[in-house]
């Protein structure tokens, strides 16, 4: 993540933060795929990042306050969670998704989709902000 931006531009900075080739997929593997784990974004997710570049952009993002990271006991791994400003990328890795099958038709049926089952966009935000924004209850 670049410390200093290079200008006042919101593009240029949205860019600076998740414009590498890997930022925007690893959010997209949390919001769209519930991988809330090291190990399950490293395996479950067919472009083949590496752990020490996952490690990286998961930290980068979580600096940057798209993720943050729940601490777990020994041996165990730590989870995931979108923030709110994650969840406002939710459009975006739409929006994405949607260009990538236009413009490589045979990508169309891995596109996010939002709409399933009369849902809109904003009820899979709700739904995101319900599972990564709240905590669980103590059993």
């Amino acid at each position: 993540m670049i410390e200093s931006p290079r200008s006042s531009c919101p593009v240029n900075r949205a860019v600076e933060v998740l414009g590498d080739r890997w930022s925007l997929l690893i959010l997209h593997d949390v919001a769209m795929h519930d991988r809330r784990t090291f190990r399950q974004l490293l395996t479950g997710s067919e472009e083949g990042i590496s752990a020490p570049l996952l490690s990286r952009r998961l930290t980068d993002l979580t600096i940057a306050g798209l993720l943050t990271k729940a601490e777990a006991p020994r041996g165990k791994q730590g989870r995931y969670s979108l923030t709110e400003l994650g969840i406002s990328a939710v459009p975006l890795l739409v929006a994405l998704g949607e260009l990538g099958a236009r413009i490589d038709p045979t990508t169309a049926p891995h596109a996010p989709h939002v709409h399933a089952a009369g849902a809109t966009l904003e009820d899979q935000m709700d739904a995101l902000r319900e599972r990564h924004l709240t905590t669980p209850a103590a059993s």
